[in-house]
């Protein structure tokens, strides 16, 4: 059996302002969300999810996600992605100029009706107008599937991995860039995200390129390290740990972005991560959540002596 290498460095993706705020019924101001973009990018993030493009009447939290593209495109360097839920939402993403748009798409069909009010399939078919409408505009936008639900669903209970690596290879066919897991609802263990992400990889190479975890059952930290044994190196995380889809009962606590930039510190993994400032920002947007459930180890524990400052800013 041959050893295994851990990777040199891995890519953090900052999902707060969408994943996050999504799931709080107050909505930040404006303002507050460009001081969050610029202070994880200060923090050295350099791919961040500013929002979403779906209907304000929806999700008020996120309607002012055109706006924070436009602020995010202005810093040198920064990979800005936008989810959007459907054809209309794809072409506000297109006319915002992010790099990136994420579709979802289920792998239960329970929590696509109730997220989407589409079956995977119909899902399917809305992805396929949205890569055509890419190519008719001549776009640059990248397209990345987010498949929800991977690995359990609240609402359906147990996803067959016949029926992930079904949909998987169709949304491959279809001509998207790359594809993520998700953990939606914080089921997983890290067997499990073993398993799937090896069979995942074999299907889509390096196509298969971000892992999303929750942390509901306080395995979402193991579950990345079964992850990165596979070979993913990147990850989705949130500010404080906040988070959730509103349509997956229990689905609240993304892995904390803090507690990840710990993990692969403490490795010796670079991230280009600024600890310290990292640190910093979660204290601000602590002020600006007063009153909502923040999770994170690190924010109460701090840091171990024994973990080098070169370390933690690789």
């Amino acid at each position: 059996m041959n050893a295994f290498h851990w990777p040199q460095r891995v890519t953090v993706r900052e999902v707060g302002l969408r994943d996050g705020l999504q799931s709080i019924a107050r909505t930040l101001p404006t303002a507050h969300k460009l001081q969050w973009i610029q202070g994880a990018y200060d923090a050295g993030l350099r791919e961040i999810e500013v929002g979403s493009f779906v209907p304000p009447k929806l999700l008020p939290q996120l309607a002012d996600t055109a706006e924070l593209v436009a602020f995010a495109k202005t810093l040198p360097g920064l990979v800005v992605s936008v989810l959007v839920p459907n054809l209309k939402g794809a072409e506000r993403a297109m006319d915002s100029g992010a790099d990136w748009m994420l579709l979802p798409l289920s792998a239960s069909h329970a929590h696509s009706l109730a997220n989407l009010r589409k079956t995977p399939d119909e899902v399917l078919v809305e992805i396929a107008a949205m890569v055509e409408a890419r190519r008719a505009r001549g776009s640059n936008i990248r397209i990345e599937v987010g498949m929800s639900t991977a690995l359990g669903c609240t609402i359906q209970g147990r996803v067959e991995v016949d029926e992930v690596l079904r949909l998987l290879k169709a949304v491959l066919a279809l001509g998207v860039d790359r594809v993520g897991l998700a953990d939606t609802v914080g089921y997983a263990d890290p067997r499990q995200v073993g398993e799937l992400f090896a069979q995942a990889r074999e299907v889509a190479g390096d196509r298969l390129a971000c892992g999303h975890f929750h942390d509901t059952r306080g395995l979402g930290m193991a579950n990345v390290m079964a992850a990165l044994q596979t070979g993913e190196t990147r990850f989705d995380a949130c500010l404080a740990g906040i988070g959730g889809c509103p349509h997956a009962p229990g689905a609240s606590g993304n892995v904390a972005t803090e507690d990840l930039a710990y993990l692969f510190a403490s490795m010796g993994i670079t991230t280009g991560i600024d600890f310290g400032k990292l640190m910093a920002l979660r204290a601000q947007v602590a002020q600006w959540l007063a009153g909502e459930c923040l999770h994170g180890s690190i924010a109460q524990a701090g840091l171990p002596k024994t973990l080098r400052t070169s370390e933690v800013m690789a």
